[in-house]
């Protein structure tokens, strides 16, 4: 009998007195990576983290079609919205329509995030046929979990900080700024945080700011400030630097760590 065989023998006989249970290979749990049931409709996209769905319809009735008033040309439209993070669900809508043959149709912000400070969003795609549209979507849904990258909260609040080498259509709709230029958003939530923001990331570099919204102003009364600020691509990304760290300063203050949604990109 080798070294193996008597090993294996005395293990055997460990498990009988102490009544351990024969160990077995572990099994992969694959259920953990699907993030949802598929419900069978041919008009279902996917979905994503922000309590986001996509969506698809080739055909839009005719009726709708008018009254949402979508260019008669765009035949498909692709649904893109979610709960929370309308910064981030902008920014991947901009990255969809520079890789697809969509345009956007709107972009509207809902006073929402679960009952947190900010924002939810519904943004419509528009294509002239369903397959532009659809990719469109399944790009957007993609790109969410990227630009949530920067997105950080507590219980007290959350700061959002998004940024692209070139801005295109999603972003010229949502702020007016101009395309084909870096484009940087900051968001602190409570506002004041916001409003703090603001001032750093305009005084630290030369870039100009596009947007400014409030809870009054520019929002769905949301508790949130939010600028939009634009030029040269390393300004904009060291204003929206600055802004983070004085943003991060003051919402751990108040709470505590202020995690990241997923893994920062900034």
């Amino acid at each position: 009998m080798d070294e193996k065989e008597i090993m294996d023998k005395v293990m055997q006989e460990l498990q009988k007195h102490l009544d351990i249970p024969p160990q077995t290979p572990a099994i992969e749990d694959n259920t953990a990576s699907q993030t949802y049931t598929h419900p069978g409709i041919t008009e279902f996209v996917g979905t994503a983290i922000g309590d986001s769905i996509g969506l698809v319809i080739a055909n839009v009735e005719a009726s709708l079609h008018e009254k949402m008033g979508i260019d008669s040309k765009f035949r498909s439209i692709g649904v893109f919205g979610g709960r929370t993070g309308a910064g981030p669900h902008i920014m991947a809508a901009d990255e969809a329509v520079k890789a697809t043959n969509t345009e956007i149709v709107s972009i509207e912000l809902a006073r929402d995030t679960k009952g947190g400070a900010g924002h939810g969003c519904l943004i419509i795609f528009g294509a002239e046929e369903v397959s532009d549209a659809r990719r469109a979507v399944e790009v957007a849904l993609k790109e969410l979990n990227r630009t949530f990258g920067d997105v950080y909260g507590n219980d007290a609040g959350h700061l959002e900080l998004q940024y692209t080498a070139r801005a295109s259509l999603a972003i010229n709709k949502a702020f007016g700024a101009p395309v084909g230029k870096a484009f940087g958003l900051v968001v602190g939530a409570p506002a004041a945080i916001g409003v703090l923001m603001a001032d750093a990331a305009l005084k630290t570099a030369n870039v100009d700011c596009v947007a400014y919204s409030s809870p009054s102003h520019g929002t769905s009364y949301s508790n949130e400030s939010i600028i939009a600020i634009t030029g040269d691509s390393g300004a904009v990304r060291q204003s929206i630097i600055a802004a983070r760290e004085i943003g991060m300063k003051c919402i751990t203050a108040m709470a505590g760590p202020a995690p990241s949604s997923t893994k920062p990109y900034i």
